[in-house]
Parts: structure tokens; sequence; C-alpha cells
């Protein structure tokens, strides 16, 4: 078992030609010559009779999850790709499918979860087809799309820490985490199964999300198993190692009213209290300023919530209970997931992914209970006290849950 994960390190990136001749594409500047504008037309009139909302941009949005600019961002990054594969692929009337055709069909069985056989009937296609190009577009997005999964320069992560003290009051906060539970259905009778058994007699797999202010992710990991708590995923991932080697959240800042401040990010009490990692108090004897400071902190840690409810709701493949799969495949199809969420954001600008909006659902994870970790480092109840100081007598944002 092992990490499939996004992030600050061990990432191919687009060439910097490539990703601009893509944003350029999908903010309108260029389009591929020769593309036939009326595809989604024709495409919509070759669906099995399906029934689609009546206007257009909506009815583009329901049926494929993405809007038509995001689409076609999407489709001129795993175009090459695609197309340099073989394979002739074709609805039921005989008519070969295009790449936008093949990109449509990865993003409907991805966006609504549906089956093999119902998205094939969706569109005319064989159900082999629509799991051969959706692995195919799978491969490709991991390619060509791992750009959109990084964490953030110096000058980003300014205007990360910035909009975090805005929307919770709390200074030099650089993302927010969360974790949420893929569920499964595996065959009782393998062996080899129990280790994905979660603490609510399900079958799972893990997504641990850092997300900023936007929930655009900054860092994922998946692929372990849904036994494993909040403690064990976090302290188990690249992201820990690297802040435990001071290669990332290491610089201190220097507040106005002269204060020395430490980078960290906010989690909530299942997970550890770390120098870099700051959990809320817990327990009877919370003081007025504690009560105070973990209202703040749950405006933050709120984020990542609604980043992991927006993520299942969009890409719904992820949401239910998926029936039998592949583990070693599931966790590429979770990182598209992500891929596919952040690009949203990038291109869309969308106000629908907000995380300080009071409508957005922020409940992910029905049915889990996380239970406090307990484990504290006395340089992160160090760096809480400080914040916690820091906040008595101030306001905070009035989040909606």
């Amino acid at each position: 078992m092992g990490q499939a994960r996004g992030g600050g390190v061990n990432k191919k990136r687009r060439k910097n030609e490539d990703k601009q001749e893509a944003i350029d594409a999908a903010s309108g500047h260029s389009l591929s010559k020769g593309r036939d504008m009326g595809w989604w037309t024709e495409f919509t009139q070759i669906c099995n009779g399906s029934p689609l909302p009546l206007k257009g941009l909506d009815r583009f949005k329901s049926t494929l999850g993405i809007s038509r600019k995001t689409f076609d961002y999407v489709r001129l990054l795993v175009k090459d790709d695609l197309m340099s594969k073989t394979g002739n692929f074709v609805f039921s009337n005989g008519v070969s499918l295009s790449i936008d055709d093949q990109v449509a069909i990865a993003l409907r069985r991805l966006s609504t979860g549906d089956s093999l056989i119902t998205t094939g009937d969706f569109f005319s296609v064989g159900h082999s087809t629509v799991f051969q190009v959706t692995w195919r577009f799978i491969e490709a997005m991991e390619e060509r799309a791992l750009h959109h999964l990084k964490w953030p320069s110096s000058e980003e992560q300014m205007s990360i820490k910035s909009k975090f003290e805005k929307l919770s009051g709390l200074p030099n906060c650089c993302g927010a985490v969360d974790l949420t539970h893929i569920m499964m259905n595996l065959p009782t009778a393998d062996p080899n199964t129990v280790p994905w058994v979660d603490e609510q007699e399900r079958y799972s797999m893990v997504l641990q999300a850092i997300v900023d202010p936007e929930m655009r992710f900054l860092d994922i990991v998946t692929g372990w198993p849904g036994r494993m708590n909040e403690y064990m995923v976090f302290k188990s991932s690249c992201f820990d190692q690297l802040c435990e080697n001071k290669k990332l959240l290491g610089e201190e800042s220097t507040l106005a009213d002269g204060t020395s401040l430490s980078e960290y990010i906010v989690g909530d009490s299942g997970y550890p209290l770390l120098p870099y990692l700051i959990t809320p108090y817990h327990g009877k004897e919370v003081t007025e300023s504690g009560l105070e400071f973990n209202k703040r902190h749950g405006a933050a840690v709120l984020v990542a919530q609604r980043a992991l409810a927006a993520l299942k709701d969009n890409w719904r493949i992820i949401k239910g209970v998926m029936w039998r799969p592949d583990r070693h495949r599931l966790s590429r199809v979770i990182l598209v997931c992500c891929l596919l969420h952040n690009i949203s954001i990038d291109t869309d600008n969308d106000d629908e992914l907000d995380g300080n909006q009071s409508g957005v659902p922020h409940l992910h994870d029905p049915g889990y209970d996380h239970q406090p970790c307990g484990v504290a480092d006395s340089r992160g109840e160090s760096l809480r006290e400080k914040l916690c100081s820091m906040s008595k007598g101030e306001s905070v944002v009035d989040l909606e849950i």
C-alpha cells in the first residue's frame, strides 16, 4: 500500500509554454483551428434520448460537471495524449468518437458516478468503451494536470495568509487540513480486505487534503486504508516529514505589533498538536479566551470541510459506495477528481467554490465521529497559547454552519 499525493514535492509539471497555451485557450484567447463549434449540439443529439436541462450553460455543466470554459481547457491539456494512443472508439451508429466526445464521456462518468452501463447507455456507446476512454483520460490528467496541485509560492502564500486572517482572524495561517473516507463495497470472504475495514465497520480509503481559503487543494494524501485515523495519516505523509525538516512552514513572520509568529496549518482535534499544525482546545475546562480561539480556529477548518464536501458533490464517483473497485486504481481516480476540482477554481473563479460562503455544505463524512488525538508537542502548545492571547477582545467573521 502506498500514497497517491500532490503538493510540494516529486511532482511532474507541465512546461510553462504548454501551460500558458492551455490557459489562453480557456480564457478565449485562442481556440483550436478547424474545431467544429457545433460539437455540443451534435453530441447531445447522439445521446440516447436522455433528458437534459433546457438552457445552454446549465445544460453543459449539469451534463459534464464543469463549465464549457473549463471543458475547453481540460480538452487542450489531454488532447495530445489521447490522440497519441491507438483505439477506434465509436458510437452505436458507427460514428467515431472525437477527442471532445472522449473527454465528455470520461467527465460524465466521474461527475455522476453512474455505472459503466448507465454511462454507456446515456451516450450510446458500449460499457467497455466507457471504461477504456475514462482510463485514458485519467492517465492523461495524471501526466498533464499535476501543476494544478502544488504547494504555493512565497508570493501566493502571502495572499493565502491574508485571506485566512480576514476569514478567521488567525494570522500567518497557511492552510487547513481535514480527512474524509471514500467508501467501497468489498468481498467479505477475501482476507486481503480486512485492513480496509474502518471504525464504522465499513470498507473505505482515506483522503487527506490541505486547502487554501478558496477551497483549492494544496496537498493531498490518499491510498491508505480507512482504518487509519487522522494522526496516522498525517504522520505518514511527506508533508509532515517536510515540516519536521523545516523545508515547509519553517519561516517566522513579525506582525505589526512586533510579535514573532511561525507558519502553521490548522486541523480538528483528531490531529496532533504540533509546531506547524494547530488544533483546538478541547475538554471540560476550556477558558473563555480558549472558546473564542476555537471559534476562530473552527472558521478556518470549516474551509477544508467545505472543500471536501464540494469535491464529493461535484465528482460523485467518489461520493457513494464504490462496487469492488481496484484499490490501486481508486487512488488515481481520487487524485484526478482533486485535479478537476482545482482546475474548476483556477479557470472559472467559481463563486460556488468559495470557502467563505455560509451556504456551502460542509458535511462530507456522515457517520464518522473523529476522536480527539491527545498528542501535543510543547512547541505547538506555546504557539496556540500565543494565538489565543492575540485573539482576546476581537471579533471573528460569523460563518453560518
